[in-house]
């Protein structure tokens, strides 16, 4: 049986022939809609020499169109329901590998190495269908992963995906950690009734490229984001304020540093842009 080779309602009716019904507490929404499937698919620009890592396949449906395309498919999927249906389902492809697992809790870089039967791991790309309430778990597991994806296509939550793009003054820890190490676009709105079931809003997608080094250089990521998490904290507060409560400091010498970095300090964490978030994390650094 061949899920997604028919329409919606052969799909829905597939499903529940075979006991699957999406699980609210695993934040299930499987994509009923071809035609964002295949602009998902499309955005990952795939050729026979990549190698993806599809976390959260589902059904398999847009694992099949990965299958037409890469050269290599690992798929991630935490519900140990499916996992027997889908290796079923691609047994007569071997270029398929389905692994049940947690995403979050797999070395990604060992993951890719053992199913591509390598020695070092092979550049590989991501695409996934995240579900909402594990969203910017994921993305920071995946982008701090060893050796990290060139590429990422995501689907999330259309709020998430404008967080992520977002700029001053609008930005958030979240689109740091997303900009810090990637270039962002967004490529594809999904409304809600393309989904099943039908989730409370509308879905994004949102294609990262990997930038060749950090869009802040010479910075050790972790002093970056640690004076970011900072002055996110308490993000209604001037800066001097919540970096001062952030790391544990006076507001003098909070507002020693922004002089420094030549931000003012009555300016809100949301209205920095990457590189006045590097020039403070130096001054701190360096003091």
């Amino acid at each position: 049986m061949r899920i997604g080779s028919t329409g919606k309602g052969s799909l829905l009716s597939q499903l529940s022939s075979l006991g699957i019904r999406p699980k609210k507490g695993l934040g299930q929404n499987f994509l009923l809609d071809a035609a964002h499937r295949v602009r998902i698919v499309a955005a990952a620009n795939l050729t026979p020499a990549d190698v993806v890592l599809e976390v959260g396949p589902g059904p398999g449906v847009l694992t099949e169109l990965l299958a037409e395309q890469a050269g290599r498919v690992i798929a991630v999927e935490l519900d140990e329901r499916l996992i027997p249906f889908l290796r079923q389902r691609f047994a007569a492809q071997p270029h398929v590998t389905i692994l049940h697992g947690d995403i979050l809790k797999l070395p990604v870089g060992d993951l890719i190495r053992e199913a591509a039967g390598s020695a070092t791991p092979p550049a590989y790309k991501v695409v996934a269908n995240l579900p909402y309430y594990i969203t910017s778990a994921v993305v920071r597991h995946l982008l701090e992963s060893t050796p990290p994806p060139a590429l990422l296509v995501l689907t999330v939550q259309r709020e998430v995906a404008e967080r992520m793009v977002a700029a001053p003054p609008q930005m958030s820890l979240l689109a740091l950690g997303v900009q810090f190490y990637c270039v962002a676009e967004i490529v594809d709105r999904i409304p809600a009734g393309a989904f099943y079931p039908v989730p409370k809003v509308d879905s994004a997608v949102v294609r990262l490229v990997r930038r060749e080094v950090p869009a802040v250089p010479g910075i050790a990521p972790a002093d970056y984001f640690r004076v970011a998490r900072a002055g996110f904290s308490q993000p209604r507060k001037q800066l001097r304020n919540a970096l001062a409560a952030g790391l544990g400091v006076s507001p003098a010498q909070a507002m020693a540093w922004l002089t420094t970095a030549g931000i003012a300090p009555e300016r809100r964490a949301e209205t920095l842009s990457l590189a006045e978030w590097g020039a403070l994390a130096r001054a701190i650094s360096s003091s």
